[in-house]
């Protein structure tokens, strides 16, 4: 049996998983970054990204219906993390080990919300376009190379969008971070707080708003995937577990490293998931973690503590 095909499909799919695994990691690794936090909620949020994507395509029928939730979901989760941010993490003054235990209790809150009013079943979001893309292949054979087309052999417009689009903010995201004032604050603010304060940076502020964004990240790849996948009260934990493979592998804070890593794991799961099994994807992926604790803690892009 010819593997091409088979092996391109799984390249593929690795692709639509390495895209909204890159969104989310960002999100997680911007927050780290930024406020030493390490948020356990992060895939709570992903989780509520995908159900209020449920909610405002069941109030708005139609492509325009999943438009809007591209908008609000992300808007309304990020509103909520700074709310989180304002309420939980400042008064605790965003000290590592009590923020690691607050955040967990904020993710059994949300998750137990969500269960109360949501309930317990998977729902599906419906594309707004899912048009199906037959993908030619190169044979050679006896009289040369010859172009065929496999039954069954191609994918859907929809992840072809979901790579796109997740590329498309990922720069745009970039840009933010690079190119404004408000990316340029939260990077002092994270090259030195101290410093940053006596300039009259508002450091709380600068918490808050990347705290929303992170979360707001998180949102965006769930209304993205939600329709490939289902809406659940407990898909979060597949996100959060990800997420923190890849900020470990990439380097904790170096969103380059998160972009990387995000791609390797992403295209490793596809390959894997189609030719052996999801849960031999897994288990790689946490041994590749060991490894580069081992061999190098500060992850591939990150630098070495002084």
């Amino acid at each position: 049996m010819d593997i091409g095909p088979h092996l391109f499909l799984a390249l593929l799919e690795g692709a639509v998983t390495a895209a909204v695994l890159a969104l989310t990691a960002a999100g997680l690794s911007l927050v780290f970054g930024v406020m030493r936090v390490v948020n356990i909620a992060h895939g709570e949020f992903f989780m509520l990204g995908a159900v209020l994507s449920w909610g405002v395509t069941q109030a708005v029928a139609g492509p325009g219906g999943f438009v809007l939730a591209l908008v609000v979901a992300p808007m309304l989760v990020g509103a909520l993390a700074v709310a989180a941010d304002v309420t939980i993490l400042k008064r605790l003054g965003y000290d590592p080990e009590r923020t690691i235990v607050a955040t967990i209790g904020l993710l059994y809150i949300l998750q137990q919300v969500t269960l109360m009013t949501y309930g317990p079943d998977a729902r599906p979001v419906v594309a707004p376009f899912n048009a199906r893309i037959a993908l030619p292949w190169l044979e050679r054979g006896a009289e040369g190379w010859s172009v065929i087309w496999p039954w069954g052999f191609g994918t859907t417009s929809y992840k072809l969008a979901v790579i796109v689009a997740a590329a498309l903010l990922l720069g745009a995201l970039w840009l933010f971070l690079a190119h404004t004032r408000a990316g340029l604050v939260m990077r002092a603010t994270q090259a030195d707080r101290e410093m940053a304060t006596a300039f009259g940076v508002p450091v709380e502020r600068v918490y808050a708003l990347t705290f929303g964004l992170g979360a707001a990240l998180a949102a965006l790849a769930a209304v993205l995937i939600v329709p490939i996948s289902q809406a659940h009260y407990l898909m979060g934990a597949d996100p959060l577990l990800l997420s923190f493979i890849v900020v470990i592998i990439g380097g904790l804070g170096s969103l380059p490293g998160t972009l990387v890593a995000a791609v390797l794991i992403g295209i490793s799961d596809g390959i894997i998931s189609v030719f052996f099994s999801p849960t031999l994807a897994k288990i790689l992926a946490t041994l590749l973690v060991a490894l580069v604790l081992v061999f190098r803690p500060q992850g591939l892009f990150g630098k070495r503590a002084a």
